[in-house]
């Protein structure tokens, strides 16, 4: 096996789940960690755990994501990968949902992550080589009753995600959406007993990622779906 082809990495949207696992398996490689979130004093144990450098940033507003790129580049360089996770729900009735905060989920979802890929873009084709790593759902490829603004949001993000991997992967950079496809195991969210390894368990989806960017670009995965083996169809 190689060794792990990237020194840094950006962390976007983090908490305690898949965030979590990624920064813990990216330090384990020797990848200085950054960890970027609105509210950084959740992340204080991951961020003694690993090492890493934490950055409060509003993704839906480009001036607060240029500053983060810049803070991050000053504090673990590059980044050679981001990783963006931010997402937000608004759930209800079609018919009840308040504009405004079905604007603000978008805001987040998909146009923070236009502004993510854009600053991460900027620094890595000048350097002709990087990965931007994406994280999806189920509703990235089918909406649920209830849920629109969420589906809407990882919607755009997959289309971003497609048009940036099309555009940025001849110059080197690889690009890449994962389907998150299933409920994701923590303390609140448990395995069933009758149903073992019924959730997505995080170290295991964190591994995923690490295995796709330890790949060669000469067979590079553009989307990944992982769920779990009781998961239907």
């Amino acid at each position: 096996m190689i060794d792990f082809p990237y020194e840094s990495a950006l962390i976007v949207g983090a908490g305690s789940g898949i965030s979590a696992s990624l920064a813990r398996q990216l330090s384990a490689q020797g990848v200085k960690v950054g960890l970027a979130a609105r509210n950084i004093e959740k992340l204080q144990g991951l961020i003694e755990e690993t090492g890493a450098s934490a950055f409060t940033a509003d993704v839906s507003q480009p001036a607060s994501v240029a500053a983060l790129f810049e803070a991050a580049a000053a504090a673990i360089g590059g980044p050679d990968v981001v990783i963006f996770n931010a997402s937000a729900r608004q759930r209800g009735p079609l018919a009840e949902l308040d504009p405004a905060e079905v604007e603000k989920a978008i805001a987040t979802t998909a146009f923070g992550g236009f502004l993510v890929v854009q600053q991460a873009a900027r620094r890595m084709i000048p350097r002709g080589r990087g990965a931007i790593l994406m994280t999806g759902a189920s509703a990235s490829v089918k909406g649920f009753a209830q849920s629109a603004p969420f589906a809407m949001g990882k919607f755009a993000l997959r289309g971003l995600a497609q048009s940036a991997a099309r555009e940025l992967g001849p110059m080197g950079i690889h690009v890449a959406h994962f389907v998150i496809d299933g409920a994701v195991r923590s303390q609140i969210r448990p395995d069933r007993v009758d149903k073992p390894d019924g959730t997505l368990l995080p170290d295991a989806i964190a591994q995923t990622y690490i295995d796709v960017l330890r790949q060669h670009r000469s067979a590079w995965s553009l989307e990944v779906e992982v769920r779990p083996w009781t998961e239907s169809f």
